[in-house]
């Protein structure tokens, strides 16, 4: 048998089938460099949960010290956003992470050979600007350039790569948990992603879209062609350059009445990613369990590699759970998740159990976490602006968000402090958490639309279009039909 070409059909078939691999290949190499971003936000953010009880130790740190330790990668992360708004729309989203690698190596270098704490949080800093350009700049790349039905799970693909960083941020910092050098190894030890990242970017194409709202249209096409066959690669282009000539991409354009709801939610989603309370189980994890009393080989950063690890199983898990399930109904799902590990927290700390029961709440909400709120928070906001508006909208969502984490990172142990010296332990603290929990619940089953198997430019209609359904029932936005 034939095909209307004229070739065997099982010679068409698998010349059709090694086609396909060859695309699926190449999008993930690129998908895979582009994450290496998300690897460096979750190892230089998390190394720091090893070192800090020796930074304590050395510099003889107070809660307060301690918060700004930690948060002042934070602190540069929200200004990072801000220059990757110009470096994304103008230099283009490939040349915005390569500066981030820059920072990322300017900080490696000076935070590792610091000789004193403000010294330090200057480099750590610097680090952060890297943080804020490459979590704007890796998932909107990401995002346009993979098709529609593989979004999700490429988008996650950055999240997997920040949950690698994470837990190998762990085990270096147990490798080197030893006095004198040893937390300046933990810090230098990020120059090995570095320079994988450099490398990486030098190889890997510009996003299409950005080409396209540039004039290189050739470009865009022929980059369109490797991911994609060439007839759905000519119609996706259409549709970009159509979407792209609706409307400028000015700041007055989030100020729009579709665009400016679509900003809303994710400026709110976002920052409900960051003062959950999760994060804080997190970056304090090592800090947590030894207050605790938790001690496994004399060592708390020991203590904590079995929620680390199972964060990491949570992200794997989360590639099939996007896939098959809705993006809404998980959200609301794992949320739901972190609240009761939260009241189960405060109940444990209340009630004086035994240490090691605090590991039960601490495995349960970052589980949750990382199965829906932790991914799913970064897809959809990769994927409901307009192709013209997103890199604006991606940096002033950004900013947002990494100063909701700066504060909940710089307060989170004054807060503890101060529940444990007025009612003798931090149950409070998480009961607050809970409440914050909860209100996300709520968010997410109002505002959030389903995005799921829709294009970019599909989904930019949401916003625009009146939703059909406007019961108390369900808030998700449908198109009009």
């Amino acid at each position: 048998m034939y095909n209307e070409a004229g070739k065997p059909l099982n010679n068409w078939y698998m010349d059709k089938r090694n086609s396909t691999d060859k695309k699926n290949r190449y999008i993930f190499g690129v998908t895979l460099v582009a994450s290496v971003g998300g690897f460096l936000f979750g190892f230089d953010l998390v190394i720091i949960a090893g070192a800090l009880p020796f930074l304590e130790a050395e510099f003889h740190l107070s809660p307060a010290m301690k918060g700004a330790a930690v948060s002042s990668a934070i602190l540069g992360s929200i200004i990072g956003p801000l220059f990757g708004l110009w470096f994304a729309d103008r230099l283009g989203r490939r040349k915005t992470m390569m500066i981030a690698a820059f920072f990322f190596l300017v900080s490696t270098i000076g935070t590792a050979a610091a000789d004193g704490i403000w010294n330090f949080n200057v480099w750590r800093f610097v680090g952060g600007l890297g943080i804020g350009l490459a979590m704007m700049s890796s998932p909107i790349y990401i995002a346009e350039l993979s098709p529609p039905h593989k979004r999700g799970v490429l988008v996650n693909v950055n999240q997997l790569s920040n949950v690698i960083g994470i837990n190998l941020a762990v085990i270096v910092g147990y490798f080197f948990s030893f006095d004198g050098w040893g937390w300046r190894w933990m810090f230098a030890s990020q120059a090995v992603p570095v320079l994988f990242l450099t490398v990486g970017l030098m190889l890997i194409p510009e996003s299409p879209r950005w080409l396209v709202s540039k004039g290189r249209i050739a470009e865009a096409l022929a980059i369109l062609k490797k991911i994609n066959a060439a007839k759905i690669a000519e119609q996706e282009l259409g549709n970009i350059q159509k979407a792209l000539g609706m409307a400028t991409g000015s700041f007055k354009a989030l100020l729009q009445p579709g665009i400016r709801r679509a900003l809303l939610v994710g400026i709110i989603m976002m920052v409900f990613s960051q003062i959950n309370g999760v994060n804080m189980m997190l970056l304090y994890a090592p800090s947590i369990l030894a207050e605790a009393g938790v001690s496994v080989g004399s060592n708390a950063i020991l203590s904590s590699i079995p929620v680390y690890v199972f964060i990491f199983i949570c992200t794997v898990a989360a590639f099939g759970l996007i896939k098959r399930f809705s993006r809404r109904g998980l959200l609301i799902a794992s949320v739901c998740g972190m609240c009761a590990a939260h009241l189960l927290m405060a109940f444990i700390l209340h009630g004086n159990w035994s240490p090691m029961a605090t590991l039960i709440p601490m495995l349960l909400g970052t589980g949750a976490f990382t199965l829906g709120l932790a991914p799913l928070s970064w897809v959809i906001i990769s994927e409901i602006f307009p192709n013209h508006i997103r890199g604006k909208a991606l940096a002033v969502v950004c900013f947002f968000l990494y100063l909701s984490s700066f504060i909940t990172a710089q307060f989170f142990p004054v807060l503890t402090n101060w529940f444990t010296g007025q009612y003798h332990n931090p149950a409070g603290v998480y009961i607050l958490f809970a409440l914050i929990c909860a209100a996300c619940v709520v968010f997410s089953w109002k505002m959030i639309p389903e995005t799921k198997g829709l294009s970019l430019e599909d989904i930019a209609s949401l916003w625009t279009d009146k939703p059909v359904n406007e019961d108390s029932n369900s808030s998700a936005f449908v198109k009009t039909q």
